[in-house]
């Protein structure tokens, strides 16, 4: 229990820590403001006590009649003590100030402070207000103490007699305040030091969410990038925190997936193409053995021995090409494009295609007009590739071939249908695969290496086009191609038919 503890504060006090720092933050700004409060205060309050005291004064000399005042100035020894009692206090002075300025001590006989004497300009004001007096002043007398002093004017009629100064010394205020500034200061330590012991808890209490993060993430590895954060803990930002880093969490763990799928499918291809070239290359390698035990020597075995290594070279050659124009397609494609009409390319190539479909019956539907921008190499070899996947898939007497390039709204879509054998449901899905065949032993028996279908994807998808293949078995393929067009021409002819 004692290690946990201690190791718990270890984490809270560690350097640089979130919970060293807010706790460190949020002290500094309480106090900075109490210490503001604690100022204002003191302001306010010296303020207040200098004025409630200056206003005390000022009722006291009030309190005494006019007729003794006026007697003061007629001949202030006369006046009687017990008359001026309202206003002796032994901290305080009072004194009667005439119109020549001359400063009379009321009670020079008794013990209190020296009188404070103002300038004679201070006076002259006070006497030339009508009657309103000053608030107050603060002047030290002659012993270097501070008092505080009211000076009240006295007169009727507008006539001034004089003025009455009475004076208190400022000490026992400052006491006051003094004091009033020891009981804040030590209810705003004593506030801070309880407050220290109740976020701390109430601190750590916060946190959690974000320590869950960090145990959840410590434990989150190229093995397990399926776990992920809780974003609904109360608060916003930790849960925009857990949200964001699940987002990162799938984006790792997709990148992880299609990594994993990459090097699978080059696994794949670089098994698939060991083996499509193990074959021709085992094939050659067989027929010069047969010719260096003697078969050279006989005429007719070297001439088919020639004629069949110089087939499996051609195929060899051929897929050494393909293998060659997909890297270079994955690497940077750099195609020929330009603008032209597809209906015009079909037409070229008509003449070529009726010699491939042999005794195989071929009906053209082309749309005119049909513009779009192209390789025209490349867009020639997705035709060949297609319809020569569709001439070995027809019979050669019965076979039916159906070529269409028709106008859409949002494209050019080229249809190749035939009515041969048709390809399984399951196939379907992996049919642009490089090397996948349906019937390996087929496949290799007219020469197919798997690679006709993805090098016609390819080409298309960097021609922004799309490719998508419908059959059933034993019922002919359609294969459909769209391709984005520039413009089509509503007025030309529909089309033609040629069989």
């Amino acid at each position: 229990m004692k290690n946990v503890i201690r190791d718990r504060l270890r984490r809270f006090f560690m350097p640089h820590s979130l919970r060293l720092q807010l706790l460190f933050r949020s002290f500094f700004i309480l106090s900075v403001l109490l210490l503001l409060v604690g100022i204002f205060q003191y302001v306010l309050m010296r303020h207040f006590l200098y004025v409630n005291k200056a206003d005390s004064m000022r009722n006291q000399m009030r309190s005494i009649p006019y007729p003794v005042w006026e007697q003061i100035g007629e001949n202030w020894k006369i006046v009687s003590l017990p008359s001026l009692f309202p206003l002796y206090n032994p901290a305080s002075t009072a004194a009667f100030v005439d119109t020549d300025g001359n400063v009379y001590d009321l009670f020079e006989n008794l013990d209190h402070p020296p009188v404070p004497r103002l300038p004679a300009q201070t006076y002259e004001d006070v006497l030339n207000q009508d009657g309103k007096s000053l608030n107050y002043n603060i002047v030290k007398d002659a012993s270097g103490e501070s008092q505080l002093v009211v000076l009240q004017p006295i007169g009727i009629h507008g006539a001034p007699l004089g003025i009455v100064q009475l004076s208190t010394l400022v000490r026992p205020l400052q006491d006051v305040l003094v004091r009033e500034l020891v009981t804040y200061v030590s209810l705003s330590l004593a506030a801070l030091i309880v407050g220290l012991f109740a976020f701390l808890p109430t601190l750590q209490r916060t946190l959690i969410p974000l320590s869950h993060i960090v145990d959840t993430v410590e434990q989150i590895n190229a093995g397990n990038l399926d776990e992920r954060l809780p974003t609904d803990q109360g608060q916003i930002e930790i849960d925009r925190l857990s949200t964001s880093f699940n987002g990162m969490l799938e984006r790792l763990e997709s990148s992880f997936t299609a990594e994993k799928e990459a090097k699978e499918r080059m696994r794949q291809f670089i098994a698939d193409a060991s083996h499509e070239l193990r074959t021709p290359l085992t094939s050659i390698h067989g027929f010069l053995e047969v010719l260096l035990r003697g078969a050279a020597d006989n005429p007719d075995q070297l001439r088919k021995a020639l004629n069949s290594m110089y087939g499996e070279s051609e195929r060899l050659n051929k897929l050494v090409g393909d293998l060659l124009f997909l890297a270079r397609v994955d690497r940077a494609p750099s195609f020929q494009m330009k603008e032209g009409r597809l209906d015009l390319v079909v037409h070229e190539m008509e003449s070529q295609l009726l010699l491939l479909a042999g005794e195989r019956r071929v009906h053209f539907s082309i749309a005119p007009g049909a513009t779009s921008v192209f390789d025209e190499d490349r867009i020639k070899q997705v035709i060949l590739n297609l319809f020569h996947n569709a001439v070995q898939h027809t019979d050669p007497k019965e076979g039916e071939i159906h070529l269409s390039l028709q106008l859409a709204s949002d494209g050019i879509i080229l249809s190749l249908q035939d009515n041969g054998f048709g390809i399984p449901e399951e196939h379907l899905p992996h049919l642009f695969e490089r090397f996948y065949r349906i019937d390996s032993s087929r496949a290799r028996k007219n020469g197919g290496s798997g690679l006709g279908l993805a090098i016609t994807k390819s080409i298309i998808d960097i021609h922004g086009g799309s490719i998508r293949v419908e059959s059933k078995q034993g019922s002919g393929t359609i294969f459909n191609v769209w391709l984005p067009s520039v413009k089509s021409d509503p007025d030309s002819d529909t089309g033609d038919d040629i069989a």
